[in-house]
Order: structure tokens, then sequence, then C-alpha cells
């Protein structure tokens, strides 16, 4: 049998029990087509780059599969005619991964790390909005060109000189 790696879309108004649901629905699909699922990896709710069936956000899942392409197909089919499911992909491998996907990994990392905004900033010292640090208060004249006075209209145009 084939290996795949198969990520689905969610809506986001779906609750988390619910993706549940569609998980358990389409590994009952796969088994009955005599194939099975390994790991299940739930992303979470992510936001989407852009709107899909006006959804900003939506529930990534990862499911490693082990079955005939028929299994899939169906599957596949399956979740076109859902109106939850937004998006899918499959991908056919050579061997599952093993351990936790790249995504699982992030999220350690940024958990371990405290977050993104906790960015450990060397030896700078923490800085408030608007301040300049050791460059002084910014004036007028700090632009290349100085003080130029009052401008001209241009000769040729509209309220220019003629």
């Amino acid at each position: 049998m084939a290996l795949y790696e198969h990520v689905f879309l969610a809506r986001q108004d779906l609750s988390q029990q619910q993706v549940d649901a569609l998980v358990e629905q389409y590994k009952g699909v796969i088994a009955a087509n005599g194939g099975s699922v390994g790991r299940v990896e739930n992303w979470g709710l992510k936001s989407l780059t852009y709107r899909v069936n006006k959804n900003r956000k939506a529930y990534y899942t990862l499911m490693d599969l082990t079955c005939p392409p028929a299994a899939l197909n169906e599957m596949e089919r399956q979740m076109g005619l859902s109106e939850d499911v937004l998006r899918f992909l499959t991908i056919k491998v050579e061997a599952h991964e093993e351990g936790a996907s790249a995504m699982m990994q992030k999220r350690e990392e940024r958990s371990e790390r405290g977050g993104f905004g906790d960015r450990d900033r060397g030896d700078r010292p923490a800085r408030s909005f608007g301040d300049r640090g050791d460059r002084g208060p910014r004036s007028f004249g700090d632009r290349e060109g100085g003080d130029r006075g009052p401008r001209r209209p241009r000769e040729g145009f509209e309220g220019g000189a003629e």
C-alpha cells in the first residue's frame, strides 16, 4: 500500500471537537477501504494568507495515511463535498516521518522561548516606542537638503509661472 501525508483545513467557526469528529469520520473512510491512519496532528487555528470562502483562519490537521489509492480518492471526494473542509492536500511519500512534524517542532520551540514577544535582544537595552536612543531629538532640519524654504510651482503646469 502507498504512504501519504494529508493536510486539510477546516472552517474557523467549528469547535475543536467538531474538527476531531471530522478526523474520526475520515479515519473511518480510510479503514473501510482497507487502509490505516497513523499519526494525526492538530496544528490548531491559524491565520490564512488570504481569505478562503470568507474565512480568515482555519484549523489545520495533518494525517499520515497508509492506504490504497481507491481509499484516498474516496476520502478526498467526501472532503470535496463537505462544507466544513476548505482545502486539502495529499502528498505521496516514501516513508512517514518519525516524531513530531516541523510545525509541531516550531510550536514547541516557541513555547520554550516564551513566544514571539520575549526575544532575547542580547546586550541592547529595551527601548520604548519613540525613543531615539543616543541620536537625540529629531528636528525639521535633520533631513538631507536642510531648510529649503517655500516651494515654488513648476513652469508649464497649472498654477505655474508663465
